[in-house]
C-alpha cells in the first residue's frame, strides 16, 4: 500500500479535521450571509449623491494641497495660518496618495467588492493560519501520543522517511484545502458585489495586488501549519504545541514587549514575531518608535518599517530550524 495515500487517507480521516472543515465553512457562510443582509443595490439618486461628494472631497484634497504650498511660500492669509500642515507637502498632494476618495466610500450599506476584499481576505489567511497550525499539531501529536507512529514503523521501519511523508502530505492537503476555500470565498463575495451591491473598480492592478497577498497568505498558511508539525512533534503531543504558541504570545509578545518599552529598547516591534508575520503578509509593515536623545521638542521622525523580504528570511528560519531539530529528535526518540 502507497504511504502517501495511507497518510492522506488517515489525515482525512481525523474527526479533529472534519471538525475543523466543518467549522471553516460554518465561518465563510456567516461571513458571507451577514454581508449579503447588510448590503443592496444603490439607487440611481444614491450613486449620484456619492459621486457628487466623491467629487467634492476630491476638491477639498487639492485646496488643502495648495494652501500648504502657499504657506511654504509665505502668501497663506493669515485666517488660515491655524490650519495645520504637515512639514512635507508631498505628503498631501493628491496625485502622489494610493488612493482618493471616490463614490462607494460614500455608498453607507452598500457592499463593494473592490473596497472590502482585501480585508475579507485577511481574514480568510487568519483562518487558514489557525487551521493549518491546528491541524499540523493534532496530525503528529495524536499519532505519538497513541502509539499509532510505532505502528506505521512497524510496516514503514524508516522513520525519516515517514516522518517526511506525513509532513509533506499535510502541507499538500493544506494547500489543496486553501486554494479552493480561497477560490470559493472571493468568487461567493464577487457574485455579491455583483448582485446585492458593487463590483468597484476592478483593474489589472487590483488583481495583481489581491493576488500577490493571497500568494503570501498562502505561504504563511504552509509556515503555520509546519510549525506545529514541528512543536508537537518535538513536545510529542498536540498540547506542546498549543502550549508554545500560548506561552510565546504571553510571555515575549505581551510580557517582553512591556520589558522593552520600560528599558527603552530601541525599535522593539523588529523583535517580535507578530511583526514580521504583518510584514510579510502586507508587503510592508510601518512602526513608530522616539527618537533617541529626544526631549519631545523639535521635529524627529521616529518611523521605521519592516519589508517582506527580511521578514520571510526570519520565518523561514525559524519554521526550517524547528522542522530540522523535530526530524533530529526523531531519528533518535525511543517512541515505547
Amino acid at each position: 500500500m502507497n504511504l502517501v495515500r495511507a497518510e492522506v487517507e488517515r489525515l482525512s480521516a481525523r474527526r479533529f479535521v472534519q471538525l475543523m472543515v466543518v467549522l471553516l465553512a460554518f465561518a465563510f457562510a456567516v461571513t458571507a450571509a451577514t454581508t449579503l443582509a447588510g448590503s443592496h443595490k444603490p439607487s440611481a439618486d444614491e450613486m449620484n449623491s456619492a459621486r457628487a461628494q466623491a467629487v467634492e472631497a476630491r476638491q477639498g484634497m487639492e485646496v488643502t494641497h495648495q494652501q500648504c504650498l502657499a504657506r511654504q511660500n509665505g502668501t497663506l492669509p493669515q485666517s488660515d495660518m491655524d490650519q495645520y500642515f504637515p512639514q512635507d507637502c508631498s505628503e498631501i498632494d493628491p496625485i502622489r496618495q494610493d488612493r482618493l476618495p471616490i463614490a462607494a466610500d460614500f455608498l453607507p450599506g452598500v457592499f463593494s467588492f473592490a473596497n472590502q476584499a482585501l480585508p475579507l481576505l485577511y481574514f480568510l489567511i487568519a483562518f487558514l493560519v489557525l487551521f493549518g497550525f491546528l491541524v499540523g499539531a493534532s496530525y503528529i501529536g495524536a499519532d505519538l501520543n497513541s502509539g499509532g507512529v510505532v505502528n506505521l514503523l512497524l510496516w514503514r521501519p524508516r522513520r525519516l522517511t515517514v516522518l517526511a511523508t506525513k509532513l509533506g502530505t499535510l502541507l499538500g492537503m493544506v494547500l489543496v484545502l486553501a486554494l479552493i476555500a480561497s477560490v470559493a470565498y472571493l468568487a461567493t463575495f464577487w457574485v455579491i458585489g455583483q448582485t446585492a451591491g458593487l463590483p468597484g473598480r476592478l483593474s489589472g492592478e487590483f488583481w495583481r495586488s489581491l493576488g500577490a497577498v493571497h500568494l503570501r497568505g498562502v505561504v504563511l498558511v504552509l509556515l503555520a501549519s509546519a510549525l506545529g508539525f514541528a512543536i508537537a512533534t518535538l513536545g510529542r503531543h498536540t498540547s506542546a504545541a498549543l502550549g508554545a504558541a500560548a506561552a510565546y504570545l504571553v510571555v515575549w509578545e505581551l510580557g517582553g514587549r512591556l520589558i522593552l518599552e520600560i528599558i527603552d529598547a530601541r525599535r522593539p516591534d523588529r523583535f517580535m514575531l507578530s511583526s514580521h508575520v504583518g510584514a510579510w503578509l502586507t508587503g510592508e509593515a510601518k512602526f513608530w518608535d522616539t527618537c533617541p536623545g529626544s526631549s519631545g521638542t523639535g521635529y524627529c521622525d521616529g518611523s521605521y518599517s519592516l519589508t517582506w523580504g527580511p521578514a520571510l528570511v526570519v520565518l523561514l528560519v525559524l519554521t526550517g530550524g524547528l522542522i530540522a531539530a523535530s526530524f533530529a529528535v526523531f531519528r533518535r526518540r525511543d517512541l515505547i
